[in-house]
């Protein structure tokens, strides 16, 4: 996506795939990020499989102020975007922007509930809001009027979730490549985004410093497949 593409969360949720491919594409990046970053605080990148009794949820958060959450559970998948630079942020408006989250169902309400979701005060962090009910044929946001003197994408949405949008290996490598500053395995990206269990040589082939016995926890909260 160009910097100067006008890009919302609507065009997003037109990109996104049935919600156990995007489940797994989550999972696949919590686990190349575990391989390529050690230490969890550097990475941007997670996956909790056990988040709650009933559902998993997937996390991004760029160290700078920008995040997401996907809640994926027996009801369906909700996601919630936050752009701290945005001027749809909460903070900028004294309250979630217009449209974000009215139209959101009511088996969603404890995610937009969710503390973790929220400031201190109880107001939910956000700007970008998608969600997909089971059953559903279709990803499904709020009706919105977004600021028309913003250039680019008004909400965030674009740079969220781009690696959402575009799952494909090479678009993961060139991110990667460009945070972690090193040459990464477009092969070994390959392997894990189509869940094959890991081996040593993929390991050594993302990262030379880790071994499987390392990553133990990292595959079990994440809930990777294991040979």
């Amino acid at each position: 996506m160009r910097l100067d593409e006008r890009v919302t969360v609507h065009d997003i949720a037109r990109q996104l795939p049935e919600i156990a491919v995007l489940r797994d594409h989550c999972r696949s990046m919590a686990m190349l990020e575990a391989a390529l970053s050690p230490e969890w605080g550097d990475r941007y990148h997670s996956f909790d499989a056990h988040w709650s009794g009933t559902e998993s949820m997937a996390s991004m958060r760029d160290g700078s102020g920008d995040e997401y959450s996907i809640v994926f559970g027996a009801v369906g998948a909700y996601i919630r975007g936050f752009a701290h630079e945005s001027p749809m942020s909460p903070y900028v408006e004294d309250g979630p922007w217009p449209g974000v989250l009215d139209e959101v169902p009511e088996v969603f309400r404890p995610c937009v509930q969710e503390p973790a979701f929220s400031d201190e005060d109880g107001m939910p962090v956000i700007t970008a809001c998608i969600w997909r009910e089971t059953g559903d044929d279709a990803w499904k946001t709020g009706t919105i009027d977004f600021p028309e003197s913003v250039v680019g994408d008004p909400d965030g949405a674009g740079c969220l979730f781009q690696l959402l949008a575009d799952r494909s290996a090479e678009a993961f490598q060139r991110w990667a490549e460009d945070y972690y500053e090193i040459s990464i395995s477009l092969e070994a990206v390959r392997h894990v985004f189509a869940l094959r269990p890991l081996t040593e040589a993929v390991l050594t082939a993302l990262n030379p410093d880790v071994t499987l016995d390392d990553l133990a926890g990292d595959i079990a909260e994440i809930g990777y497949p294991q040979g």
